[in-house]
């Protein structure tokens, strides 16, 4: 079912992320969604965001936002931390993810992206052939259209952890 939808990983937070780990690993840049990955639903950038961003930034990741949302969101939200951003990205559409790629100057091989839905973020991450992170959704406060991918979401997401886990019981 949807293997295309699966994401590479799966956390319960994108701040629960050991991003070193990425970076020791050879990853340079991070691609983020915005909403309920980062931030709640059209929340402003807030002190955890910004500390975290700036963060892997002092890492040496480069950063970059890549939203459906139209410039404003986006720009707002990255003027609390000074990344890059692409805005009406077309998500589940790769071109916005190699657009940041492009911006950035890494490949998809030294490319990682977090998102918290299957059916735009981790499908297009999956289409650009980055490594793709799923986290869960910070709050379920949502518009109707976001609650109604949730429902249609959870069957796969349930497929992908019931074969992850029988995977992970089978290698131990």
């Amino acid at each position: 079912m949807g293997h295309f939808l699966y994401p590479d990983e799966y956390y319960s937070s994108t701040y629960a992320i050991n991003f070193e780990k990425y970076y020791r690993k050879g990853y340079r840049a991070v691609l983020f969604d915005i909403d309920n990955t980062l931030v709640m639903h059209d929340a402003p950038a807030n002190e955890r965001s910004t500390r975290f961003l700036r963060g892997l930034m002092d890492i040496g990741f480069k950063v970059c936002f890549v939203s459906n949302n139209d410039e404003k969101r986006v720009a707002d939200f990255n003027a609390a931390v000074g990344a890059n951003y692409i805005y009406k990205a077309g998500k589940p559409k790769a071109r916005g993810y190699r657009e940041a790629m492009e911006l950035l100057g890494t490949t998809a091989d030294t490319t990682l992206f977090v998102g918290d839905q299957l059916f735009t973020d981790i499908w297009g991450a999956n289409r650009a052939g980055i490594h793709s992170i799923l986290v869960k959704i910070i709050s379920k406060k949502e518009k109707p259209h976001i609650i109604l991918k949730r429902v249609l979401e959870q069957p796969i997401l349930k497929a992908y952890l019931k074969k992850h886990i029988m995977k992970s019981d089978y290698t131990s």
